[in-house]
């Protein structure tokens, strides 16, 4: 099972209004292990970045200006993310901004949608935790994932954060790491990542006496059934 966490960050809100992507950042996760296959590109959006997005991730058109258009890494970009499911938090900004950078590329490029899978994990955690915070920084805390290095906004930095914060949601998983076999095997780069994630204690509910004469009860009948006796 491949999947992708994906997160991007913008020149400002919306593409309707010529807002560009300036960074996409990709972790890989197969069989909910990382994989350290990431997937990082800033972007030259051909635009000037608004200052209340400066303020939220720290990126400046001077950083920008030598850095490589959505042209020269699309096809790079949309064969890492081929076939995978991506987990995305509010995904319709994202997808949005992505697919509008395919469609000024041209009508034969298509929507992200049509080469992979979306799954929004903040539609996920709404229906967990109705009525409550779901943003990012506050799953963080609602799951015990630090975010404590996240000063700014960061396409890769938010990826990984998605991630543990994803499994954690989903079930959480021992550990993270694949051995170097494992690794060379999924052609994964050098870098390897491990996400603590805390757990919590399963509500142990005991039975009272009713439902234990009930269980009894159904023993003995599926005995009885049987014709023989049954070790339980």
């Amino acid at each position: 099972m491949r999947q992708i966490v994906l997160d991007t960050e913008t020149t400002g809100l919306d593409p309707k209004d010529g807002h560009r992507i300036i960074e996409i950042g990709c972790v890989e996760l197969i069989n909910r292990r990382l994989t350290g296959n990431d997937f990082h590109q800033y972007l030259q959006p051909d635009r000037a970045v608004d200052e209340g997005a400066v303020e939220v991730h720290g990126i400046t058109n001077e950083f920008l200006a030598d850095k490589p258009r959505m042209q020269d890494i699309a096809n790079t970009f949309l064969d890492y993310v081929r076939g995978a499911e991506l987990i995305i938090h509010n995904a319709p900004f994202d997808v949005g901004f992505i697919n509008r950078e395919l469609q000024l590329l041209g009508s034969d490029w298509g929507n992200l949608e049509d080469i992979a899978q979306v799954t929004d994990s903040l539609v996920m955690a709404r229906e967990m935790h109705p009525g409550q915070r779901n943003s990012l920084d506050a799953l963080c805390k609602r799951y015990e994932v630090d975010n404590s290095s996240r000063e700014y906004h960061g396409a890769l930095l938010d990826a990984r954060i998605l991630a543990e914060v994803y499994l954690a949601m989903t079930g959480g998983q021992a550990t993270l790491m694949l051995d170097e076999e494992e690794q060379a095997d999924l052609g994964g780069g050098d870098e390897l990542h491990r996400p603590i994630i805390k757990t919590q204690a399963l509500q142990v509910i005991t039975p009272d006496e009713a439902e234990l004469a009930e269980h009894e009860q159904m023993l003995e009948m599926l005995t009885a059934a049987a014709g023989r006796t049954i070790r339980w």
